[in-house]
């Protein structure tokens, strides 16, 4: 399979402290919207926490860049797959 070749996918990210990481964790989503179909939160996940999923489009080098930078953030936690075609 080709390495560059956008499949589906999802990312789900839980924010600890959500007061203090949404507006970083939103300005990546929005640096990466065009590889975002859908995209659902729940804020009030539990306390001060809550969780993202995402549904994308991307290759394995795009999905790795975004999961990089929201990985790199202290309280935040990621999980993401993509489609084997």
């Amino acid at each position: 399979m080709n390495e560059n070749q956008k499949r589906l996918g999802f990312v789900g990210i839980i924010v600890d402290d959500k007061e203090k990481y949404s507006g970083i964790v939103n300005q990546i989503l929005s640096d990466y919207s065009r590889l975002i179909l859908a995209r659902t939160g729940l804020p009030n996940a539990k306390g001060n926490s809550s969780i993202i999923t995402l549904v994308i489009d991307a290759t394995t080098d795009e999905l790795g860049q975004l999961t990089g930078r929201l990985g790199n953030i202290k309280g935040i936690s990621v999980k993401s797959g993509l489609a084997k075609q």
